[in-house]
């Protein structure tokens, strides 16, 4: 999708910066990053007002100790992996055409080593907003079964501070400030994108169900089911939106709009029931719909992908949802409290913390490319060969230099 919504002389090197975040976010999360996020509970705790409030994992490192037998804390150090790997990858949208690979990947250790394991730990590690139903009695603490504020959160939180740290692209903004439109190169391969992340995130819920909440094996097909709903209403949403402001409906916004219903209902699948996953999926479209033009437009934030306002708002939707609309067998009251510090903490605390990393990094490690990168092309410029040699993929006058 990041690749599809991107200009056509930069797709190959977006492919690989994914590929290559992945692989890095993969590696990481191996070496230190699972020790971080650690395993129920474990870790030093810090004791306030008598109740000790768990702040870090303290795992080996190197998967050390872990028993490979498929036991539930090898199953929660693969799916922190894949989380790991996952969140790499959505900074990519907001820093599509002119973020350097080096710099990508830098980023993506430094995401995949400490930002996602250390909020992970706090909301599935039995760190201490998970502790807030034990220690507050805030009903079952902090609650995020499938990754809206662990994964797309975060993630959509490093996309805003990449995207104000390389700036807009050239040419985005005239000089008197307005912004001028550069759509995507290839809408197909941003709406197949929507339906192979579907595929994808049916499982990964559900995996998130078990693990985290103790979900039984018969309440998957409800997740299956709010999963399809608030996607689809999501896009609804942001179709008929775009179609009754601009005449016509938008495809990369709809598209947008499917995803963040996928990412709110990564917190809200197994606790909602349908009709409130639909609910939830139309508030989602919308929200996303008019936080991509806040951003572009008010703001002067370039996100080409729309990764911000899909990862971040969305993710942040869904976890106000649970407290909101959650059915909870035990532990209801002051779920929409607990959900609300988790927010506060995305905001306050993650949100300043990844952009002091990246601050940091960008004096040793430049993360924009040269005006010539991006003028040429990232695909030439950092991989020395296009990913459609046989087109042109742009013009001179397209691009103001």
């Amino acid at each position: 999708m990041n690749t599809g919504l991107g200009r056509s002389r930069n797709a190959a090197h977006s492919m690989m910066a994914a590929l290559c975040a992945i692989s890095v976010a993969a590696c990481v999360f191996f070496v230190c990053g699972r020790s971080f996020q650690g395993y129920a509970g474990a870790g030093p705790a810090v004791i306030l007002g008598g109740k000790p409030w768990n702040w870090i994992g303290a795992e080996p490192w190197f998967f050390r100790g872990l028993p490979l037998n498929g036991s539930p804390a090898l199953l929660t150090a693969w799916f922190g992996m894949l989380s790991a790997a996952f969140v790499s990858v959505i900074p990519l949208g907001s820093g599509a055409d002119r973020w350097r690979l080096g710099a990508v990947c830098a980023s993506a250790a430094l995401l995949a080593g400490w930002t996602l394991p250390l909020f992970s730990h706090w909301t599935w590690g039995g760190g201490w907003l998970s502790q807030l139903g034990t220690n507050y009695g805030l009903g079952r603490g902090f609650l995020d079964t499938g990754g809206a504020g662990s994964i797309h959160a975060v993630g959509g939180l490093t996309a805003l501070a990449i995207a104000w740290m390389l700036g807009p692209r050239r040419g985005k903004y005239t000089s008197e400030g307005m912004p001028l439109a550069i759509p995507g190169h290839n809408a197909v391969l941003v709406l197949f994108g929507c339906l192979a992340a579907f595929a994808g995130w049916l499982g990964f819920i559900a995996a998130g169900a078990i693990l985290f909440a103790g979900v039984e094996s018969g309440r998957l097909v409800l997740i299956a089911v709010n999963t399809l709903l608030s996607a689809s209403s999501a896009a609804l949403a942001a179709a008929v939106i775009t179609k009754v402001r601009f005449t016509k409906p938008d495809a990369s916004l709809t598209a947008n709009g499917w995803v963040g219903g996928l990412v709110a209902s990564s917190a809200t699948a197994a606790f909602v029931p349908p009709a409130a996953a639909v609910l939830v999926g139309l508030i989602t479209g919308a929200l996303v719909t008019f936080s991509i033009e806040l951003m572009d437009l008010r703001l002067d934030i370039d996100d080409p992908a729309g990764t911000i306002s899909v990862h971040a708002v969305g993710g942040i939707t869904g976890i106000l949802a649970v407290g909101l609309f959650g059915r909870l067998e035990a532990g209801g009251d002051g779920q929409l409290l607990a959900q609300l510090v988790g927010v506060a903490t995305l905001i306050g605390f993650v949100l300043p913390l990844t952009y002091t990393l990246n601050l940091l990094l960008n004096l040793v490690l430049p993360q924009r490319v040269a005006a010539d990168g991006e003028h040429h092309g990232m695909d030439l410029h950092e991989l020395g060969a296009g990913a459609y040699p046989e087109f042109m993929t742009h013009t001179d006058d397209f691009l103001q230099r």
